[in-house]
């Protein structure tokens, strides 16, 4: 959530010391974006890692994410010369596309410096959304109200332009989710299938786990070679794959991506996300055929899954 901007603008101050300890912020933003698309931009890890940040001077290092109820997000935003705060988000309620509840304390070298309950509501129609957030506040050390204004307010800022140049492509396959998972994360299965109608990979490097890599080109129809390289971040069994998207070996980042697997009455709904690095790239994408083309990978993954 956006605690990692607030706790970076919430640090403690002695000016702030006899000021009020309880507000009820609100905040809006309006995004060209589908809501489909907020949605994951609010609630995925690998979205929010990318929106976390409120300024280039902050580093915010995630220890813990999982976004369902029960499930909870921690991390630590850093600044060089002070000491680091601890944020942790407990999600209370997730109706998907709707509404989200969570609480979320942040703390300075064990000190609880708040707590507060966010409320996030998303609505809209076509390509538009609209994001409204409700931050019930509680000051436990110092007045945390200024720097949760600036901090929210970078937060969402960033979270628009981030929902802006999201892709999400989803697909149901009639299968288990063990096979789906299967499909992806074995190191001969994937090349086979990866890719467009017409495409093939040849692979140099593969070691799909957190931490590994997988180092190829995809090979057109017309043999036209585009060199790819995935850095695999995390991968967390039958549950969602986080991976960052170059262009060639160490190449310059296209993207944070994420595959995310989840059951559904003996099916498993696949959805694949792209956090593009630029709002160019994520154009050029889409201008290339980047949903069309990524739908009929899917579609190659439904196949071999079914004749395998």
């Amino acid at each position: 959530m956006t605690q990692n901007t607030a706790a970076q603008s919430a640090r403690p101050s002695a000016a702030n010391a006899g000021a009020k300890r309880f507000a009820t912020l609100t905040f809006q933003r309006e995004i060209a974006a589908p809501v489909s698309v907020l949605w994951a931009a609010w609630t995925n890890p690998t979205a929010r890692a990318v929106w976390a940040a409120p300024t280039p001077a902050v580093t915010v290092e995630f220890l813990e994410a999982e976004t369902r109820v029960g499930g909870r997000e921690v991390s630590l935003c850093k600044v060089d010369g002070q000491p680091d705060m601890r944020a942790e988000c407990g999600w209370l309620e997730l109706q998907p596309e709707q509404c989200s509840v969570n609480y979320e304390v942040i703390s300075c070298e064990g000190v609880t410096q708040s707590a507060a309950l966010v409320t996030a509501r998303v609505s809209g129609s076509g390509d538009h959304s609209r994001l409204e957030v409700t931050v019930q506040l509680s000051s436990l050390g110092e007045d945390m109200e200024a720097g949760y204004r600036q901090g929210f307010g970078a937060g969402l800022d960033n979270l628009a332009g981030v929902a802006e140049r999201t892709m999400i492509l989803e697909k149901t396959i009639r299968a288990p989710r063990s096979a789906v998972w299967g499909a992806w994360v074995n190191n001969e299965a994937l090349p086979q299938w990866w890719g467009p109608e017409g495409f093939s990979c040849r692979t140099q490097r593969i070691d799909l786990r957190s931490g590994g890599e997988w180092l190829f080109d995809m090979i057109g129809p017309d043999g036209t070679v585009f060199p790819n390289h995935h850095l695999y971040l995390e991968v967390r069994p039958q549950d969602r794959i986080a991976y960052s998207l170059l262009s060639g070996e160490n190449g310059p980042k296209h993207a944070e991506a994420w595959a995310s697997f989840e059951e559904i009455d003996g099916a498993t709904k696949v959805t694949l996300g792209m956090v593009f690095s630029t709002a160019a790239e994520f154009q050029e994408a889409k201008d290339f055929g980047a949903v069309e083309l990524g739908l009929e990978t899917l579609g190659k993954l439904e196949r071999f899954v079914a004749t395998s």
